[in-house]
């Protein structure tokens, strides 16, 4: 499909040059967070995100996430926010309360603040399923940040 170009398009925009980013880990099922930590990080790089604009804060498990992007994106401090955790299934309820509250809370307070928050919160069955997403999902979630803040800060402009 083409553009018609009398038709106004923002293109996708994934420089990183000047973004401040936050990064909220879970520390739960800490091997995998670590990866989406790692893949994360190295992509922001790649993207021209510097050191100096980034924060990364940890917090015991997916539920506690949506709290501390609230207080990041209250602060005003932030063009993104980026979520990584682990929700592995066990054999009770609690996978689908921790998957479903932690998801609605990242989504509610992107919304609710306006800021561009990428959701790496994997919900895997099995270890093994996580691992396998940890590059990929890692990567992604830089690049959503990155590419939304711009997109964000184009359509404020």
């Amino acid at each position: 499909m083409s553009i018609n170009p009398s038709i106004p398009f923002i293109a996708p925009n994934l420089n990183g040059e000047g973004l401040r980013i936050a990064i909220v880990m879970a520390r739960f099922n800490t091997p995998v967070c670590e990866g989406l930590r790692d893949a994360c990080l190295t992509e922001l790089k790649k993207l021209g995100v510097q050191d100096e604009d980034l924060l990364l804060t940890t917090v015991p498990g997916a539920l506690e996430i949506p709290l501390v992007l609230q207080s990041l994106a209250e602060s005003d401090q932030y063009d993104a926010l980026i979520a990584l955790g682990a929700v592995i299934r066990g054999e009770t309820y609690h996978f689908e309360l921790v998957s479903n509250e932690s998801g609605a809370g990242v989504t509610r307070i992107g919304l609710d603040a306006g800021i561009p928050i990428a959701n790496a919160i994997l919900t895997t069955e099995t270890d093994e399923q996580a691992e396998v997403r940890v590059q990929e999902k890692g990567t992604d979630a830089a690049r959503v940040a990155v590419e939304m803040a711009n997109l964000q800060k184009a359509l404020r402009a």
